[in-house]
């Protein structure tokens, strides 16, 4: 019978040590220790470490391949409020696909100019994807996934959350979008019999 409550005792706290937080010290000797409680408080080099039966975040990180590729290759989307289908198009096939982006919206609200548009991107259409430093002008789908594809996104990463759109807003941010310059002022032509006509 007393066997039987050992048994039943140890079965019932498996349970709730698989869950522990486990910590790794070294003592003054040099001693390597592992153990669930944590270590005296003059111990150096405590490393907490979680078990692996107990994930504490499951499912909020993009995939491996789509963090290294918005990395690599962060994407922007310039759109325009009357762009209509397309840039809601390219927003869903870019959602779908669990892409993360930056949209950089033109017009007077948003203080990016037409201008400026065309130093980022060389034209004056809407929408444009920038994959890195690769460009593709207004929406095919095609076009999209073979620009995606060659930067490495994949195909079937799960759809983009809100915490991994606003980090990749934020690295996608560090990439520099031109501001038009006023175009400068023709210098003085030279004068005299031996300038250039």
């Amino acid at each position: 019978m007393s066997l039987m409550l050992v048994v039943l005792a140890l079965l019932l706290s498996l349970p709730v040590s698989a869950g522990a937080q486990m910590y790794r010290w070294v003592d003054k000797d040099g001693k390597v220790h592992y153990t669930d409680t944590p270590p005296p408080a003059a111990t150096k080099a405590v490393q907490k470490r979680g078990t692996a039966s107990a994930p504490t975040d499951t499912g909020t990180a993009a995939p491996y391949a789509v963090q290294q590729a918005a990395k690599n290759f962060p994407v922007v989307v310039y759109t325009a409020s009357n762009c209509g289908q397309p840039c809601t198009d390219g927003k869903a096939l870019l959602a779908a696909r669990g892409v993360p982006y930056r949209e950089v919206a033109v017009g007077p609200e948003s203080g990016m100019s037409i201008e400026d548009l065309k130093k980022a991107t060389g034209g004056d259409t809407v929408p444009v994807m920038m994959v890195g430093r690769s460009k593709s002008t207004g929406f095919e789908t095609d076009m999209w996934h073979s620009a995606l594809d060659a930067a490495g996104y994949p195909r079937s990463a799960p759809p983009v959350t809100a915490a991994a759109q606003r980090a990749a807003a934020t690295q996608a941010a560090k990439v520099d979008v031109p501001k038009a310059e006023p175009a400068p002022e023709e210098p003085e032509k030279p004068k005299g019999p031996y300038a250039p006509k």
